[in-house]
């Protein structure tokens, strides 16, 4: 058995009805040339031999000494995690975001290893697509994505290739009898608690800093400047799940006049369009929000667990101008980063644990329901640059379907594909209505940073 890190465990303890945590995908393909009207039955029919997953998708979770551990589930159900469905017509985007929307609002079965494969036919323009989803304590961002793209190929004519719970493991597994795992998990949890009590000086030293930055600094931000809003209202279970792709060459244009990241003209945008969103609904806070932007810290090429840190970006929705809105985030996102920089990815990790510890505390006991400690979350995956095709059929589009939280009711994540940024914005159903408007409202903001930059 192998134990869960405490940044696993942590998304299984933040899960309640009304606040899944697991992440997912969207992704969109063409027909090849000559595919037929069954061309998906016969996808879906040849996915149903792989009855024998690999790791981690073999996995599931259980209970010893107050600690989780992943053991392999020897009652696995293929039916049960692969689903092959049809859109009822006209089989626009609309139905097809309607779908995922409804599928990504159930909570996953702890009894069972924890992903979902939805192949989904009857996409308008011989299209078909592909959701699928895992719980967040299985894997984060980076490694979900690392998985999902060993399973296609840049070779249109490759065929025969296996899904994702059938790709072989990068590092297998030493094959150790139970008891002997058991004991070796205990040791390693016992060793992870040893490197966090090493790490305690070098971050406790990095927090006192922090605080004394956050009196002398107008780019600090921290968990106290967030404003309440519409964003910051309790949850329901349901989702609406919104999708978009633009050219990230408009992107690139603006970073390169602003002397400024993709990432920060991505805030800047998404800034826009919360500012404009929350005007149409006459609730647009006179502070500006704040963003909780994910930061990977991962330094190998392992497809599980979570090594992500976060820093705090003020989104300068309080003014109208788009030039002083990119300068204010360039300068927070900036000063975060400052901040974690000089860390190990061990200490990066305590540091954003304690840092965030007032928020989680929060999140988990809902004591403080009108402190919002961040507004929303915005996340950039850089993903693909060379177009993907599984079993000849040409992958379109990718987009994330990831988490909203209680109180944080709207999630941006975004993925880079080719020359494409595929946006994915996840929300809650009731509390943010008429969501699908901020695509719209995204446009503008890239539009006006256009206008900004000729000036």
């Amino acid at each position: 058995m192998t134990p869960l890190s405490p940044a696993d465990q942590l998304f299984l303890w933040l899960e309640k009805r009304q606040q899944p945590m697991h992440v997912g995908a969207l992704l969109l393909f063409s027909y090849p040339d000559g595919a037929g009207p069954k061309y998906v039955t016969e996808i879906a029919e040849s996915l149903r031999a792989y009855q024998t997953p690999e790791r981690p998708f073999n996995q599931k979770l259980v209970n010893r000494f107050g600690q989780y551990f992943w053991e392999e589930d020897d009652h696995f159900d293929l039916e049960h995690h692969f689903r092959h469905e049809a859109l009822p017509k006209p089989g626009r985007i609309r139905e097809l975001l309607a779908l995922v929307s409804a599928e990504h609002s159930n909570l996953m079965d702890r009894e069972r290893p924890m992903w979902e494969f939805h192949l989904i036919e009857g996409v308008q323009g011989r299209r078909f697509a592909v959701y699928s989803k895992a719980h967040h304590c299985l894997m984060d961002g980076i490694a979900a994505m690392r998985t999902t793209l060993r399973t296609f190929s840049t070779d249109p004519n490759q065929m025969d290739m296996p899904p994702v719970w059938a790709m072989p493991p990068r590092k297998r597994d030493s094959g150790l009898p139970t008891a002997t795992e058991m004991v070796t998990g205990l040791s390693k949890f016992t060793t992870e608690a040893g490197k966090q009590l090493q790490s305690l000086p070098k971050v406790a030293k990095e927090y006192a800093k922090t605080f004394r930055r956050s009196t002398r600094s107008d780019n600090f931000v921290s968990v106290f400047q967030a404003p309440h809003c519409l964003l910051n209202e309790p949850i329901t279970g349901s989702r609406r799940f919104a999708a978009q792709s633009w050219p990230s060459e408009r992107f690139k244009r603006i970073a390169k006049v602003f002397h400024c990241t993709m990432n920060d003209v991505v805030l800047a945008v998404c800034g826009s369009a919360l500012r404009d969103y929350l005007i149409s609904q006459h609730a647009l806070p006179d502070k500006p929000l704040i963003a909780m932007v994910p930061m990977s810290i991962r330094k190998d090429d392992s497809d599980s667990g979570n090594q992500i840190a976060m820093i705090l970006a003020n989104l300068g929705t309080h003014v109208a101008d788009p030039a002083t809105r990119i300068e204010i985030i360039k300068a927070s996102v900036k000063d975060g980063k400052e901040r974690v920089k000089t860390m190990s990815s061990q200490e990066a990790l305590y540091y954003t644990a304690l840092l965030m510890a007032p928020a989680g505390f929060n999140m988990l006991t809902g004591l403080l329901p009108k402190w919002a400690p961040f507004n929303v979350v915005i996340s950039n995956v850089p993903g693909p640059k060379r177009n993907l095709y599984w079993n000849g059929a040409k992958m379109e589009g990718m987009y994330p379907v990831s988490i909203p939280i209680d109180r944080i009711a709207l999630n941006i994540t975004l993925l880079s594909y080719v020359d494409q940024l595929e946006f994915g914005l996840t929300a809650c159903r009731r509390t943010l209505p008429s969501m699908q408007k901020l695509l719209t409202y995204i446009e503008n903001g890239i539009r006006e940073l256009e206008i900004a930059a000729e000036a």
